[in-house]
């Protein structure tokens, strides 16, 4: 009598822990636009935008 021994399964190469150090990588925070960021160019906008925004105690 043999006893069939079921073969393993393939590890799911993605489920590996990975040692390397993180702060190599290039993360989604360094690629993003970020908080706030508009597109160069129009000066006039950025003027009015400064003077819209501005505390009171700087006019």
């Amino acid at each position: 009598m043999t006893t069939a021994v079921p073969e393993p399964e393939p590890r799911d190469p993605k489920a590996a822990l990975i040692f390397d150090d993180p702060l190599d990588r290039q993360s989604s925070d360094d690629t993003d636009g970020g908080w706030g960021e508009r597109p160069a160019g129009d000066s006039a906008a950025d003027l009015k935008r400064f003077l819209d925004e501005k505390p009171p105690h700087h006019l």
